[in-house]
């Protein structure tokens, strides 16, 4: 496990999916840890309650960049109501170190290392929490801090 955990960690820190900005987004929100400087701007087209289109912008370690990388593969094509699950299990998968179905998280069940660090944690979930309040904030262009 730490040697996919670093191999896929490090594949998406320094080649990251969907970086840049969303052409047609209908949702857009700005996350930003004050504790290490990790800051991206999430954006996201929602057409009829799923995710068509996602992808995000900004500058932050590793464990930030690649967990917004997979985060927004992930979420590609998902209703809403999957997307709210799927964050719940990576939360608790990062902030408890949880056991969830491997297969439901794919990819992601890499960022539970992240529990052996309490420090990183907000690293890892910065885009989760950004794509949350994005979603809350309806299909308005916001960007505001979370």
């Amino acid at each position: 496990m730490s040697d996919l955990y670093q191999q896929v960690i490090i594949d998406h820190a320094q080649s990251p999916r969907n970086q840049g900005e969303c052409k047609y987004a209908t949702h857009a929100q700005t996350g930003h840890n004050p504790l290490c400087g990790d800051q991206l701007t999430l954006s996201l087209q929602l057409k009829n309650g799923v995710v068509e289109d996602v992808h995000f912008q900004g500058d932050g370690c590793a464990i930030s960049m690649a967990s917004a990388s997979l985060m927004t593969e992930a979420i590609k094509g998902k209703s809403q109501e999957q997307v709210d699950a799927l964050f719940a299990k990576v939360h608790a998968l990062v902030t408890e170190g949880s056991e969830v179905d491997d297969a439901s998280l794919g990819k992601l069940v890499v960022l539970k290392g992240v529990h052996a660090y309490p420090m990183r944690v907000k690293c890892a979930t910065l885009a989760w929490h950004t794509l949350q309040a994005a979603l809350k904030k309806g299909e308005n262009l916001i960007s505001t801090e979370v």
